[in-house]
């Protein structure tokens, strides 16, 4: 991370591409402007040195991206994918925090809840979406300990929800 003296505002922080944010690029994933959370509540809660992010959908650019049950109105593979999309939602909003995300230290737990039909039973798979990109990104760092929790519905009908704790430097 580097900070620039400015006469005018100060030292300010100088928002920097990383490591991790190089590995994403090669990846095609691009990192924008967190959404802003639907309801009373804030995106994420800073405990220092753990942030304490809030349960995202899969949107893309505002939209609702993968709707209804996985096992039912989507594949395995759509869920899987709509966890993906969950956590690019999570790493804007780590950027938008951080400024680098280098600056993450590790994830320490997941939290993913999949909109599943009763008797679909590979939530793990589908949380697999958002736990293999983290590892991609972070190596040794995107390793966390989760939990793949089937529920009966989600916010818009959203097929998943992921909530992340992570340590920073």
């Amino acid at each position: 991370m580097k900070f620039v003296r400015n006469s005018r505002e100060g030292i300010r922080l100088l928002e920097t591409e990383g490591q991790v944010e190089a590995k994403l690029k090669k990846l095609d994933i691009r990192l924008v402007s967190p959404s802003k959370p639907s309801g009373n509540y804030v995106p994420y809660t800073m405990a220092p040195p753990f942030i304490y992010m809030s349960g995202v959908t899969p949107k893309v650019d505002g939209v609702l991206q993968y709707k209804g049950k996985v096992g039912l109105d989507l594949s395995k593979e759509e869920g899987y994918q709509a966890a993906r999309q969950c956590i690019i939602n999570q790493l804007c909003a780590l950027k938008a925090v951080l400024g680098d995300l280098d600056r993450v230290a590790g994830i320490v737990k997941m939290e993913g809840f999949i909109q599943a039909a009763p008797d679909f039973y590979e939530l793990p798979y589908v949380l697999n979406g958002a736990s293999d990109l983290l590892v991609e990104a972070f190596g040794e760092k995107g390793v966390h300990a989760r939990s793949a929790i089937g529920v009966a519905a989600l916010p818009g009908s959203a097929a998943v929800e992921v909530e992340l704790i992570v340590r920073y430097e």
